[in-house]
């Protein structure tokens, strides 16, 4: 299973980067399309959707996602991004609070596409500076991992319990540890950003790792309203592509919001 994960993952981070790195933005968002259908369809397996509804639902946020790539100024840009992180910051930790085990199909889809779209257009639109989001998705992964390699040495106090039992107060802080320690490195060793290195930049930083862990915690809310221990099959050793997007869906829409109002 270990040796499944890190192949898996290490073929991922290679393509994900190379793609990022030297695709020009529309075939950038060409290989991100089966991404997103992918995940549409493992949320309508945690929806419960019907097969009728699976489709009408991937159809939805496929198109819909596609004319907003497509069209989208950044001031529409912009009012998605706004829901998004109105969800994120006000409804997903309601929902995860009460936990609310919601089964109206017109509640899932629209939570569906609040979860989904903003998060392609957001890595879309990032992708114009390849070399930033690269920074961006760095603070993603490190919070993940300073959290998980925190939480297996020294894990004690559960973070939620009924939500996700393995995930610790004390991974929390080692994730936190890790994106400072990110901080400090990128701030001092990018100078043609030298704006990362003040208050904005701690507020970017700062606010896409806490984002990142509402998604992660509310995906695993998801899932176990269901009995789902993974959103899916597709990734050996991985899941799901949810399994493996959950921590973006909240905060790459975060940081595109933050970044145009920076501007």
């Amino acid at each position: 299973m270990f040796l499944a994960r890190l192949v898996t993952a290490a073929a991922l981070l290679a393509v994900f980067v190379t793609a990022l790195l030297y695709l020009p933005n529309v075939w950038w968002n060409v290989l991100l399309m089966p991404v997103l259908l992918g995940a549409t369809w493992e949320w309508g397996r945690l929806a419960r959707y019907t097969s009728f509804s699976q489709f009408a639902f991937s159809a939805l946020v496929l198109g819909s996602a596609l004319a907003l790539q497509l069209g989208a100024g950044p001031k529409l840009s912009a009012s998605v991004f706004s829901i998004s992180c109105a969800f994120w910051l006000v409804v997903a930790p309601a929902w995860l609070a009460m936990r609310w085990r919601v089964d109206s199909p017109l509640a899932l889809t629209i939570t569906g596409w609040v979860v989904l779209v903003p998060t392609w257009l957001a890595l879309g639109r990032l992708q114009a500076q390849p070399g930033q989001l690269l920074v961006l998705l760095g603070v993603v992964w490190l919070a993940d991992t300073g959290a998980y390699l925190a939480g297996k040495a020294w894990g004690k106090h559960k973070l939620a319990v009924a939500i996700s039992p393995g995930k610790t107060w004390e991974g929390v802080a080692g994730g936190a540890v890790a994106v400072a320690v990110y901080y400090v490195a990128v701030s001092r060793g990018l100078p043609d950003w030298d704006w990362w290195s003040d208050a904005r930049g701690v507020a970017l930083f700062a606010g896409v790792a806490l984002a990142s862990v509402v998604g992660d915690l509310f995906e695993s809310w998801m899932k176990r309203r269901v009995g789902a221990k993974d959103s899916g099959t597709l990734l050996p050793g991985h899941g799901g592509i949810l399994d493996r997007i959950d921590s973006m869906t909240s905060s790459m829409p975060f940081a595109a919001a933050l970044l145009l109002y920076m501007k």
